[in-house]
């Protein structure tokens, strides 16, 4: 058996490979049910171009450091991390970076993959005619038994296996008939599908309605809570600290132009999250109906009940969800792949068993993410559900952490000598602002957020009525004021109301019917890095 530096993990045939791999692991369902709603109520246009200034000088240098680094050392991120601290003649701590971002992969993947089997049911749901005359309730409810019902979770865990299973699948195969094949034809096979729902909804939606919330100038809705949510978008939404650019960077070919490419995955990732809000606001035919809306709401109720209204919405309801499930299996199968790379180089152990032990503890963690919403709804660990442990440990620790060490190590550990032969041939001015951003603004920038992250995350499990012993009394007693929809990190105004007022009662607004709903992640459950 092989050892670590000795077992060859692969590499794309294809140069445009590393793009088409890179879009699929960043396109995720933050595009969906996090970029329109953001962009609604932050100045539509301008918060657009503020999210680009945050993508292109903080988290950009960034992306291409991670892929650098891989292709370099033609490993994954823990063997890279490794021989890079090693050739630096640095502290055996910055090692660390490597084993934190493949912890943070799989446990990501843990919950994107219970995430991938409701809308792998939701295909189906769609498919039988579920949402035909659904109103605001009925659809809550239907998400509320299928999600939330102790008597049902047999069929969430099988629809989570299933989604899971297809991963694997596609793993298992190697990185050139199972990775490299498998991208290449479910990431365009869904840009083409988004753009045939996109004529739809244009044609048959109110294209003028989008335009108003997504790309309109609104000077008035911007402000310092605009910046913040343009940067936590702007870094949990792209993969980053979880070792996906470095094993992308390792599999590219020599041929492949990494700094134009992760240049290309950039602006090909807000384009699919504009045309997602125009197409998304377009259908709301009533103006407002998805005004303030995000996360499951928007997408597994206030979303179906929209569709319902165009005709023929059987098939496209089917078709949106499919779209969606395509969005979560690319991004699956890309978060699975440091996991299974690191199991291969360590262990040298086959590709195939690789993948399947990979899979098989990937779901077998995913069932205290899949619980927490049913059977151990009522089940908290120092106030908390396993859940919000994960999303939390996640979003608030690991994922900053694993940016911070790889931005710190890059900016002051290596020599700029070092730094030239890694990065290639650059323009002086771009190696200086790559320089002083690795050095000392994405250090800063990142520990703010993952503290504001951390810090939210705290708090509104007080608000929402949480016994852990940083809640006051006051909070401990239910008397505080409940944390709406519209507060998140770098998130703090109230949506606008557009139109008319959103018809139907909304979820966990009091109406007997969307009582059960409250065991589902809520807007403020699930943040920014999550899928």
């Amino acid at each position: 058996m092989l050892g670590k530096y000795h077992t060859s993990i692969g590499s794309f045939t294809r140069k445009s490979t590393f793009f088409w791999a890179s879009v699929g692991a960043t396109v995720g369902l933050a595009n969906l049910w996090q970029f329109p709603y953001l962009a609604s109520i932050h100045g539509g246009g301008l918060f657009i171009l503020l999210y680009l200034a945050c993508l292109l000088l903080v988290t950009l240098p960034l992306m291409v450091t991670e892929a650098v680094i891989g292709r370099h050392s033609r490993h994954g991120i823990v063997l890279a991390m490794d021989g890079l601290v090693k050739s630096a003649g640095c502290s055996s701590l910055w090692r660390l970076a490597g084993p934190l971002s493949v912890v943070a992969a799989f446990l990501v993947l843990s919950f994107t993959a219970v995430f991938g089997g409701i809308v792998l049911a939701y295909v189906f749901f769609g498919a039988t005619d579920r949402f035909g005359t659904a109103t605001q309730v009925s659809a809550t409810g239907i998400l509320s038994d299928f999600v939330s019902d102790p008597g049902r979770y047999r069929e969430f865990m099988a629809w989570h296996a299933f989604f899971l299973i297809l991963v694997v699948w596609v793993s298992a195969q190697g990185v050139v008939k199972g990775l490299e094949r498998s991208l290449r034809i479910i990431v365009p096979c869904a840009l083409l599908l988004m753009l045939a729902l996109f004529a739809l909804s244009a044609s048959h939606g109110r294209l003028d309605a989008g335009v108003e919330h997504i790309l309109a100038l609104r000077p008035a809705d911007v402000g310092f809570d605009s910046v913040q949510a343009a940067l936590f978008h702007a870094f949990y939404t792209l993969g980053l600290g979880m070792g996906v650019w470095a094993i992308f960077g390792a599999y590219s070919t020599s041929h492949t132009r990494l700094k134009r490419s992760v240049l290309a995955v950039v602006l090909m990732d807000t384009l699919v999250a504009i045309m997602a809000g125009l197409m998304m606001f377009s259908v709301a035919l009533d103006g407002a109906a998805l005004d303030g809306q995000r996360g499951f709401g928007l997408l597994f109720v206030s979303l179906p009940v929209t569709l319902a209204q165009l005709p023929y919405s059987q098939v496209v309801i089917t078709a949106v969800f499919l779209l969606v499930v395509m969005i979560v299996w690319a991004t699956a199968i890309s978060l699975l792949e440091p996991v299974v790379g690191w199991f291969r180089e360590w262990i040298g152990a086959p590709r195939a068993w690789s993948a399947v032990l990979a899979g098989v503890a990937v779901w077998a963690a995913g069932l205290a993410t899949l619980f927490s919403f049913n059977l151990w709804a009522d089940v908290q660990f120092v106030g908390a559900t396993a859940f919000r442990w994960l999303e939390l440990l996640t979003g608030g620790i690991l994922v900053p952490l694993v940016a911070i060490l790889i931005a710190t190590f890059a900016g002051w550990c290596l020599t700029r000598l070092y730094t030239a032969s890694i990065l290639g041939p650059a323009p002086v001015i771009i190696r200086k602002i790559w320089y002083w951003v690795m050095r000392l603004v994405l250090p800063v920038v990142v520990a703010w957020i993952g503290l504001q992250y951390t810090m939210f995350s705290l708090s509104n499990l007080c608000n929402n009525g949480s016994a852990a012993i940083w809640c006051g009394q006051e909070d401990v007693a239910g008397e505080s004021v409940q944390p709406s929809q519209d507060e998140e990190p770098g998130d703090g105004q109230s949506a606008p109301n557009r139109g008319s007022e959103t018809s139907g009662p909304q979820p966990g607004q009091g109406n007997p019917a969307s009582e059960p709903v409250e065991n589902i992640p809520a807007g403020d459950d699930i943040l920014y890095h999550s899928v």
